[in-house]
């Protein structure tokens, strides 16, 4: 019996085998880590190539109708530009947690927008606007008054939104509404800063407009090229198909075209 009893311990006391889970990480290529993101070693770059090559005559063809349509159609599109980039911009600290128990902030902000777009482009559009539709009387009146009562317009709808503001105000919500108060208006200055040299240029020759566009196109065209030829060396890790070759072959080009387009046109 003791016998039986010592045969059967070794079975009882056999260590299981067990089996090692596999892990859920996707182990990188060794062609991923060593720049197979890069253009260069795309095997649909081609593919990709025509897409691109497609989208941007389009694109441009487009930027070239608005240009030739005028003035106020340039600044209707850098107006369009301006609400996206808003729009962003608005969203970039926007917490929907605190937004439920505020019905109607976000409309707050986009009455600050249009203030600041009345007061900033009343400002640059008046005699242009005003010779547009000298065709239209009531427009033609219309039009004239917003310009003539433009400060007094422009103050009111400020004081307006600053009473908003004041009357929604609630408790535990201080510092989120007054950070998205502070938030906002920074926005305003960054877009409505730049926009308003840009559409200040526009009036005073739509060539003032048309080089600095047409170089970021030809920066952003030849940084594709030199990079879906040459591109071995990645630039930054933020946007991995971004190579040195494209960088600096863009930046050559963009200088020359500089010097080039004021003297061809």
């Amino acid at each position: 019996m003791q016998r039986e009893n010592n045969t059967t311990v070794p079975s009882a006391t056999t260590p299981r085998i067990r089996h090692r889970k596999r892990s859920n990480e996707v182990i990188p290529e060794p062609s991923k880590a060593n720049g197979g993101n890069l253009l260069v070693n795309d095997r649909n770059k081609y593919k990709s190539m025509w897409i691109r090559t497609h989208s941007t005559v389009w694109m441009i063809g487009g930027f070239a109708l608005i240009v030739y349509m005028g003035h106020l159609y340039i600044t209707a599109m850098v107006v369009v530009i301006q609400i996206f980039m808003a729009k962003e911009l608005f969203n970039l600290l926007r917490k929907a947690h605190e937004d439920r128990h505020l019905p109607g902030f976000r409309l707050l902000n986009w009455h600050f927008f249009f203030t600041a777009m009345f007061f900033v482009y009343g400002r640059l559009l008046s005699q242009p606007l005003v010779n547009t539709v000298t065709s239209d009387k009531f427009l033609y009146q219309f039009v004239s008054s917003l310009i003539k009562y433009h400060m007094a317009i422009c103050y009111f709808l400020y004081i307006a939104g600053f009473m908003w503001f004041i009357l929604t105000l609630k408790k535990k919500m201080y510092k989120y509404q007054f950070g998205q108060y502070a938030w906002t208006h920074m926005i305003l200055i960054v877009v409505f800063t730049q926009s308003s040299f840009t559409v200040a240029n526009i009036f005073e020759g739509i060539f003032w407009f048309l080089l600095p566009a047409s170089l970021i196109v030809i920066n952003d065209i030849f940084a594709y090229i030199f990079g879906f030829f040459f591109g071995k060396t990645p630039l930054i890790k933020l946007s991995p198909k971004k190579t040195w070759e494209g960088f600096i072959g863009a930046s050559v080009t963009t200088i020359i075209s500089a010097f080039v387009l004021p003297d061809a046109c």
